[in-house]
């Protein structure tokens, strides 16, 4: 008995790339993969943020949303043309990154980092303009920044409800 022809299989994507793109599988999960990246993400950075000096918080935040910026567009990339998919929905470092940036200068307090994963994934799913033309940016690109787009927009939703006492610490 002669064994089945090999299956020619594309090309993989680096484990590195996978599990940063995947936020280290988060984006398998179901239903709704998107929302346990931002739930992995709020819990992860409010636990490494109460460790973080009061003055440092906002600029570690900052960074911490570039640096997984940085580091995910080109995992994003690597990951999407292995699957040979536009903006495969278990790639999750955007939301990641956008869900980071909803937080910056949020004090740390679980109506605010409950008000900031609402407010993002709103937006994120939303999109309103002009994030929905961000997607059109080149691979990696286009999927990590449109979700840089809606953490901005609920970073400014959420300043202001701050601002007006309408959400309080």
């Amino acid at each position: 008995m002669n064994p089945p022809p090999a299956v020619a299989l594309g090309p993989t994507a680096p484990l590195w790339a996978t599990l940063v793109a995947t936020f280290f599988g988060t984006g398998r999960l179901k239903p709704g993969s998107g929302t346990w990246a931002s739930i992995a993400t709020v819990l992860v950075w409010a636990l490494a943020s109460s460790r973080i000096p009061a003055a440092n918080r906002t600029w570690a935040t900052m960074i911490a949303a570039a640096l997984v910026t940085i580091i995910g567009i080109p995992a994003a990339t690597l990951v999407a043309r292995a699957s040979a998919l536009k903006d495969p929905q278990f790639v999750v470092i955007d939301e990641v990154a956008g869900q980071l940036v909803a937080l910056i200068a949020a004090p740390l307090a679980w109506k605010t980092f409950l008000a900031g994963l609402i407010l993002f994934r709103v937006f994120d799913i939303w999109k309103p303009f002009p994030i929905r033309r961000l997607e059109r940016l080149p691979e990696g690109t286009g999927i990590v920044v449109d979700d840089l787009g809606a953490g901005l927009y609920a970073l400014a939703v959420m300043h202001l409800l701050l601002h007006f006492g309408l959400l309080t610490k």
